[in-house]
């Protein structure tokens, strides 16, 4: 099963206390009106609305 991925929309803070600017690029796991998210690591509680899946950087800017 591939990786989902997914961009943050909002600012949002890992559990290392560093907050992550929207376009922040995570790995999703889990499914509903709140998943687990990762960047390098890093572990961020999400709720549905703080970002959008399958959505690159590279195509926001397009």
């Amino acid at each position: 099963m591939a990786q989902r991925l997914g961009t943050l929309i909002v600012p949002v803070p890992g559990l290392s206390g560093t907050t992550y600017p929207p376009g922040t690029q995570v790995a999703i796991n889990g499914r509903g009106s709140s998943v687990d998210a990762f960047v390098d690591g890093d572990w961020l509680p999400l709720a549905w609305w703080e970002f959008a899946e399958g959505i690159s950087e590279g195509a926001a800017e397009g």
